[in-house]
């Protein structure tokens, strides 16, 4: 009924250091890791987003945009992204701070 599971070791972000050492491309090859993907797919979140709104705006300027609610979307996604980038920063500071307090 209760069975222990048991934990997977904590893999460095990006590669195995030895491998780039020894030239091999297996570790560009390999499956990412998902604590660095969060970080690379909020950056290209803000990046999509903010491409979105500067487009949306500059279709409002040059009056090709027909629906003005569009721009307001464009922009809360654009913050709305930044802000969950902050956090997830935020976050990942103060898991590194508390690591950093521990002594062993």
């Amino acid at each position: 009924m209760n069975e222990i599971q048991t934990m997977s070791p904590i893999l460095p972000l990006w590669g195995d250091l030895s491998e780039e050492k020894t030239g091999s491309a297996s570790a560009s090859q390999g499956p990412s890791l998902p604590f660095a993907d969060v970080f690379r797919q909020a950056v290209d979140n803000v990046k999509e987003t903010d491409a979105a709104k500067n487009e949306a705006q500059y279709l409002l300027a040059t009056g090709q945009l027909d629906n003005p609610a569009e721009l307001t979307n464009a922009q809360t996604q654009a913050a709305m992204s930044v802000e969950l980038l902050v956090q997830l920063r935020d976050k990942a500071l103060d898991a590194y701070s508390e690591l950093m307090r521990i002594s062993m």
